[in-house]
């Protein structure tokens, strides 16, 4: 098996096996805390030999610097099934996230266990947004 790509994104779709992602990031900028993060998306691509046709358990956290859950871990099963003389297949797995909440500015991280295995990470910073102050004149322009 092969994690070919793990992202957090914007928005992510699968058309007949083609991934198509839009406006990866790992950051997130506020001037306040908590911040709600409306809607995000978590895209994988992965890709296993011809052996490992089956079912596999698959299993996501995202997770504080103190290794506390934000979101209740996301449980399923991806199930492999060659109808080719392929050697390997990929599989898309989109999960679509509303709402996500993070309580301080920091690191987080996007955890991808696969057979029970830790298989990828991904870090999400959480950063403070400063403004100038009140009485800043931006410069003119001519």
């Amino acid at each position: 098996m092969n994690i070919e790509v793990f992202v957090v994104c914007d928005a992510a779709t699968d058309n007949q096996g083609k991934l198509n992602i839009l406006g990866a990031f790992d950051s997130v900028w506020a001037q306040n805390v908590p911040v709600v993060h409306p809607f995000c998306t978590l895209a994988m691509r992965i890709r296993f030999l011809r052996i490992e046709e089956g079912v596999h358990p698959i299993k996501i956290t995202i997770v504080e610097e103190d290794g506390k859950n934000i979101i209740p871990p996301i449980d399923g099963n991806i199930n492999i099934k060659f109808s080719t003389d392929d050697e390997s297949v990929a599989a898309n797995l989109i999960i679509n996230l509303q709402g996500l909440r993070l309580e301080k500015f920091g690191n987080y991280s996007v955890e991808l266990a696969i057979n029970g295995k830790h298989e990828a990470s991904l870090p999400l910073f959480l950063k403070q947004l400063k403004l100038p102050p009140q009485d800043y004149q931006p410069p003119k322009s001519y």
